[in-house]
């Protein structure tokens, strides 16, 4: 049973928002992922989707997106990405999964999960926003490092909990955004986190990609271009 990330997948079956528009390496991109996914991922695995899953502004039009990757294999952990339009609160987005029969999703908001040998934690995160407010940016930038504190609790809480039966989990925090500014990095240092992965980054932003063990914790990208459309495996 392993565990699994792919970020970015701007999944679009539902809304005409092709992703060729930003280069061929998006060409019939949906197939790649479901061969890569289905080459992978066993029914008993979990899969991280750090946000930006599907260009939909409504959860009516996200529904193809969500059967899509319902239909693959694996338990999916997702969180909101800067692009998830239809997603509004976890409780409607939890009510959607149930009425629309979607049993593999479960929705990381100011919670965590416990998962194998690790306890999964995460926010959106935040980089700046399209009309460069800075007073917004502050804003947001405080809201959801209030929100990785409180899903870091909870999963603090978790961790101690397996502690008390003799097992030693470590935390995953997954991010949509890179961790590199603000506190975000100096929270999951006190946090004791092991992993961090995070998407967000496209085509040029790909040269601002940080990777491999800094401080004491490890970060992976996984947007889905930057991966050449692999799934990465976590553990």
């Amino acid at each position: 049973m392993a565990i699994y990330a792919i970020s970015d997948l701007h999944l679009s079956f539902g809304v005409n928002k092709p992703m060729n528009i930003f280069g061929e390496v998006w060409d019939n991109y949906e197939e790649t992922v479901k061969n890569n996914w289905l080459n992978t991922v066993k029914e008993e695995d979990t899969v991280i989707i750090p946000g930006d899953i599907s260009w939909a502004m409504t959860l009516n039009e996200s529904l193809k997106d969500f059967e899509f990757l319902n239909s693959l294999p694996g338990k999916k952990i997702i969180l909101r990405g800067n692009h998830d339009y239809y997603f509004s609160t976890k409780t409607k987005m939890q009510n959607f999964f149930k009425s629309s029969g979607f049993e593999k999703f479960e929705v990381l908001h100011n919670n965590a999960f416990e998962v194998e040998n690790y306890i999964v934690c995460g926010t959106r995160g935040w980089g700046k926003t399209e009309n460069n407010n800075a007073e917004q940016d502050k804003k947001i930038i405080v809201r959801e490092e209030a929100r990785l504190i409180n899903s870091l609790n909870e999963g603090k809480r978790l961790q101690q909990e397996c502690l008390e039966k003799g097992i030693k989990k470590d935390i995953i925090v997954a991010l949509h955004f890179p961790p590199f500014i603000a506190d975000f990095t100096k929270i999951m240092e006190e946090y004791g986190v092991k992993k961090c992965v995070y998407g967000h980054l496209h085509g040029f932003g790909h040269n601002m990609v940080k990777e491999g063990i800094i401080g004491n914790i490890e970060y992976t990208m996984v947007g889905c271009d930057f991966t050449k459309f692999q799934l990465i495996k976590l553990s």
